[in-house]
């Protein structure tokens, strides 16, 4: 669905219980400022990394870390960071 809104993925999200991944700042203002549908969890990729399979091999170390709860949170990876923000 190339093109959609970020409001429309937001509402597929909550939808069907599913994580919204992203590198658009967008989603923290919608969520945060205007109070657009929350989904179940964001993560805000911020930094992209150096290598094309950053994002992939992150996450996978993100969702295997039982210390971090991404349920209604806004996550953002940073390079040397993650921090997070309960919505």
């Amino acid at each position: 669905m190339s093109g959609i809104s970020d409001e429309v993925v937001i509402k597929f999200a909550k939808q069907d219980d599913r994580i919204t991944l992203t590198f658009d700042k967008d989603y923290g203002e919608l969520i945060f400022r205007y109070g657009v549908l929350t989904p179940p969890a964001v993560i805000f990729f911020r930094y992209k990394g150096r290598e094309p399979y950053f994002a992939g091999t992150f996450l996978i170390k993100l969702l295997s870390d039982v210390s971090i709860s991404l349920d209604n949170n806004f996550t953002v990876v940073e390079e040397q960071n993650i921090r997070q923000r309960k919505y």
